[in-house]
């Protein structure tokens, strides 16, 4: 069993709290617009560390950093973006990404808002943790913890924090 930490949208903050809540977990990714490299730094010191770069990300951030990063969880497929999902729908680039790759969960971040779902068309999750940062206008900072078991994906948490703390 694999425990995951997903957070995005840091915009070169890293609370503090979220080594607590990442404590018991293998891996963190994170979905794009790290902001500065030392959050990145930071978090790939503490654990296992997957990320992409987003929009704000500089070129040391898209140097160290891709924009997609397809990999696998014990036996299950990921695919991680920045900008993918809005609205209800896929990005063209993404769906043909997703159609092409076959993730069992896709990441995404961008939009601030905290989106889980499922997508039974593509038999993917979807998880948009929302913002772990302090920059935007969401209510709240948010990220999720889960775990991967063989081909299951079980225990999903949100983490729900104060804009300011």
């Amino acid at each position: 069993m694999t425990k995951i930490g997903v957070l995005s949208d840091t915009h070169s903050w890293l609370d503090p709290k979220v080594f607590n809540y990442f404590a018991a977990c293998d891996e963190i990714w994170h979905a794009g617009d790290i902001g500065d490299i030392s959050v990145a730094d930071k978090l790939a010191d503490f654990k296992t560390f997957r990320a992409v770069y987003g929009n704000i990300d500089n070129h040391i951030i898209r140097n160290a950093y891709p924009e997609f990063l397809t990999f696998e969880v014990e036996k299950v497929k990921i695919l991680l973006t920045h900008i993918g999902y809005y609205g209800g729908k896929f990005y063209p680039n993404v769906y043909r990404k997703i159609l092409t790759e076959k993730p069992k969960i896709f990441v995404c971040g961008h939009s601030h808002i905290l989106k889980v779902n499922y997508n039974k068309n593509l038999d993917l999750l979807c998880i948009n943790p929302g913002a772990a940062g302090q920059y935007g206008i969401q209510p709240s900072r948010t990220f999720v913890r889960f775990e991967i078991d063989g081909e299951k994906i079980q225990n999903m948490e949100v983490i729900d924090l104060p804009l300011r703390s």
